[in-house]
């Protein structure tokens, strides 16, 4: 009997890693620290680590980012590990890339970790909306980059992954080779038309949020840290099937779920995408419809991998993005995650004060979980603030809600509207603020709103 060979598949390409530490820098990460995370996200690009080098020192060189003599060393090393490209850990300026592609010739590419960062979300990014997100930033990350060749993306072509595929590693995807020769006014042209597009899917995430707040269904977000187990968890609250694997940005996609908290009560859960140190800020300005179901959830569920020796960096590391991304002011529960995994489980409740809220769990065993949806119902329906506020009646919806979900200590009609004086949960605070007044207005001296 003839049997029928499998195809194979192509060699993975050989990456080698560079990383730079410069005076008085304010990473969160160490310098090694750092570097291994770069393998991983090169893994999950799909390439093979074959060696790293490193450089500390005051500033990057105006022209080649590294100093004369590391740029031998390496070029010296990448030769012969047989290198097909050299990462860094940094984003590199386009000067700096083309001078360093000149230095290296044409058989080993140079690559900076944010077009890492975007090679592997285009991988990921399986809906119209995330692929919009991603050409346009691959666009914005390109266009001071572009040359009359595009050599650095003279070995992609399209196909695959929805609009992003590869042929010849690590490139931008998305745009696809027949882009190779389109000038800079045809790019700013396709940005344009990406950030309209992507104005109307904010738009219809705009109207989706105002149906689920008539309807009353408070949000949950999960945040992280990249391949913290927000997936995971997601999973294990809901019995949703969202895909899990031991890789980072797994899931880009947003993914929302309504669970059934112990009281009765319903609220909609959102896994968003994972954040990471040093997260492009092209990406960050591309997902702000997606990172808006950030800033308005009523709740922030933060699932720190408690198991990770950089735990402490971040969960910090999230905290600083949400900042950036202008997310303050709303509640957090913390998960610890993968408390299974720890020698002793218990000692995960030694970390608990070091922590928002925090709760000790295993997404993967359920462990804890029963606790975590306990603080869950606290902070939304059981946690209120006092507050007054001044009510016109052609907000009828928002005093029926006052008193569906708060507690009414004092109510008084007025010409212009209902003064309300009572307690409201805080998840609520925002969407009463509009309207609080001084307790002067309380009292009988008019209504006073807060500016």
């Amino acid at each position: 009997m003839t049997r029928i060979a499998k195809p194979t598949e192509p060699p993975k390409e050989r990456a080698f890693l560079v990383g730079v530490e410069l005076a008085r820098s304010r990473e969160l990460l160490s310098l090694e620290d750092s570097l291994r995370e770069l393998a991983l996200l090169a893994e999950t690009a799909g390439l093979v680590v074959v060696g790293q080098a490193t450089q500390r020192m005051r500033r990057p060189d105006a022209k080649t980012y590294l100093g004369s003599g590391k740029i031998n060393e390496v070029k010296s090393l990448a030769e012969d590990a047989l290198a097909d490209v050299i990462i860094f850990d940094d984003e590199l300026s386009p000067r700096h890339q083309r001078e360093l592609q000149k230095i290296f010739g044409d058989d080993i590419r140079i690559v900076d970790r944010t077009a890492l960062i975007l090679d592997i979300f285009a991988q990921h990014a399986h809906t119209r909306e995330g692929a919009l997100q991603v050409e346009l930033a691959q666009y914005e990350y390109s266009l001071p980059r572009l040359t009359r060749a595009w050599t650095h993306l003279a070995r992609q072509a399209g196909g695959g992954g929805g609009r992003a595929g590869r042929a010849g590693g690590v490139g931008l995807r998305g745009p696809g080779e027949t882009q190779l020769e389109v000038d800079r006014r045809e790019v700013r042209r396709r940005i344009a038309h990406l950030r309209i597009e992507l104005e109307k899917v904010r738009a219809h995430r705009h109207r989706y949020r105002a149906r689920r707040r008539r309807a009353e269904l408070p949000t949950v977000a999960l945040v992280g840290y990249t391949n913290a187990g927000k997936s995971t968890l997601l999973n294990q609250l809901s019995g949703a099937q969202v895909l899990v694997a031991d890789q980072l940005f797994a899931t880009l996609d947003p993914t929302t779920r309504r669970i059934e908290l112990p009281g009765g009560h319903n609220v909609l859960v959102t896994d968003t995408v994972g954040f990471i140190q040093k997260l492009p800020t092209t990406l960050v300005a591309a997902f702000r419809a997606t990172l808006e179901e950030i800033a308005e959830a009523d709740l922030l569920l933060h699932v720190v991998d408690i198991t990770h020796s950089n735990a402490r960096a971040q969960a910090e590391a999230v905290r600083v993005a949400l900042e950036d991304i202008d997310v303050r002011g709303v509640p957090m529960v913390t998960a610890l995650n993968k408390v299974d995994l720890l020698p002793d489980p218990d000692a995960a409740f030694e970390l608990v004060d070091e922590y928002e809220r925090a709760v000790p769990i295993s997404a993967a065993t359920g462990h804890g979980i029963a606790a975590l949806m306990a603080a869950i119902e606290h902070e939304l329906f059981e946690s209120m603030s006092p507050i007054q506020v001044a009510i016109p009646y052609g907000q009828g919806g928002l005093i029926s809600l006052f008193h569906e979900q708060g507690v009414v200590q004092r109510s008084e009609h007025t010409q212009e509207g209902v003064l309300l004086e009572g307690r409201i949960p805080n998840r609520l605070l925002g969407v009463f603020h509009p309207f609080q007044v001084e307790q002067a207005a309380i009292e009988g001296d008019g209504p006073s709103p807060v500016v």
